[in-house]
């Protein structure tokens, strides 16, 4: 057995950072608790010559299991403890079928932290019957409120085939010319089209619906639609997605919108109203994962609405410990419902 230390990477936002530490501390635990099953222990905050770290002992690392590490959402650099004051650099192996400004050059008022948008990501595959797929790509990934794309884009950093669904009709117009801007910029090839989509003659949705061939070698499907979520089983098959990841929206500056109850405040009534939808459109063994502001939601009346759907809520151990503050009027937290 080996001591190993993660060094955290920079984060732009500075309260994230100070939240960083725990949360890391929290989803290597998920790792551990799942695809290292009884090779990692102890996973603690530590530093080095003042930076902060994560440690953990652990029993000779495969080829797999750190690529599995090297995919921790705010993993900068993974060593082994060789002495008092000497650390074996560990080459990491990061799944990166596009180059990471896929995520990083969007900026707009209202972005979810793109480090949290990967820890989210994270512990939902991982908490699925496909976790030791993680790095193997071929799983099938839904935000049914994706707004302009964050999610999608970091499950196309993945390797995966990505859904998305969202009533605003300026954030799915931004998300379709931003993805077909960098696609030609970068010069990859791809094939996207945004297509009416009637019933009985009437308009109910527009579609951008595609794919896009990742280092020349991977096509991925690309299927986000333009309408309300609560209407999600109209537009994808049940059963066909591997993991669902939702960021709530707030409720502070913005609120929860679906065609007929128009805005509301709190998640929690958006939440009961979709997530029955949601769990039928996942396979048996798959995930939903979302995050939320507990001070319009309390995590046990959220915990309800999953369970409520038929999913199993994961509430004990590592997943306990993702609640942090953002600003002075949201706090976030994380549930994950298993369908069975």
């Amino acid at each position: 057995m080996s001591t190993h230390v993660l060094l955290l990477a920079p984060s732009a936002n500075r309260v994230y950072a100070e939240a960083a530490i725990e949360l890391t501390v929290a989803e290597v635990s998920v790792f551990a608790q799942t695809v290292l099953a009884g090779k990692v222990r102890d996973v603690a905050a530590t530093t080095i010559a003042g930076l902060p770290c994560v440690g953990f002992d652990a029993d000779e690392l495969s080829t797999h299991d750190i690529s599995m590490l090297s995919n921790v959402s705010s993993s900068y650099a993974l060593f082994a403890v060789a002495g008092p004051d000497l650390l074996r650099p560990i080459e990491q192996r990061r799944l990166a079928w596009f180059d990471d400004d896929l995520i990083t050059i969007p900026k707009y008022a209202g972005k979810t932290n793109e480090q949290f948008t990967h820890l989210l990501l994270n512990v939902t595959l991982l908490s699925s019957a496909w976790a030791s797929s993680l790095v193997e790509g071929g799983l099938r990934v839904l935000d049914p409120l994706c707004g302009r794309g964050s999610t999608l884009n970091q499950a196309l950093v993945y390797g995966y085939d990505v859904a998305g669904i969202d009533l605003d009709g300026k954030d799915f117009e931004a998300y379709a010319a931003y993805l077909r801007t960098y696609l030609q910029r970068k010069r990859i090839k791809h094939k996207l089209e945004t297509i009416p989509v009637r019933r009985n003659k009437r308009l109910v949705a527009r579609r951008l619906s595609g794919s896009v061939v990742a280092r020349g070698e991977r096509t991925l499907g690309i299927d986000v639609v333009h309408a309300d979520t609560t209407a999600a089983t109209d537009f994808f098959k049940q059963a066909s997605f591997h993991a669902i990841v939702a960021d709530a929206p707030y409720g502070v500056a913005h609120g929860s919108r679906t065609v007929s109850a128009g805005l509301r405040r709190s998640p929690l009534q958006l939440l009961a109203d979709a997530v029955p939808g949601w769990a039928r459109l996942l396979r048996p063994g798959g995930t939903l994962g979302i995050s939320w502001n507990v001070h319009v939601a309390r995590r046990q009346d959220a915990a309800e609405v999953l369970a409520a759907a038929g999913l199993t809520v994961l509430d004990e151990g590592p997943y306990e410990r993702f609640r942090h503050r953002v600003d002075a009027a949201i706090t976030r937290d994380i549930l994950i419902g298993v369908r069975g």
